[in-house]
């Protein structure tokens, strides 16, 4: 995970979070532990709702299905 980990360096010190969004997804798909998918999978959720990411709620729902986000 060392390379997605220097790419998600790059895009927080570039302040662009439409790539975090898609970079944490990615690192929440790598996760070996639910606790640590679940970590990146937030971060990517609020990182696509800042950037206005169509992804946003199908990502909220990864989230609802995870137990770690409740349905409206």
């Amino acid at each position: 995970m060392n390379a997605l980990n220097d790419q998600l360096l790059a895009a927080h010190a570039a302040g662009d979070p439409a790539a975090l969004a898609t970079l944490y997804a990615v690192a929440a798909d790598q996760a070996e532990e639910e606790d640590a998918a679940g970590f990146f999978l937030t971060h990517a959720y609020v990182f696509a709702l800042e950037a206005g990411l169509e992804e946003a709620p199908v990502l909220r729902s990864r989230l609802i299905a995870m137990g770690r986000e409740t349905p409206l």
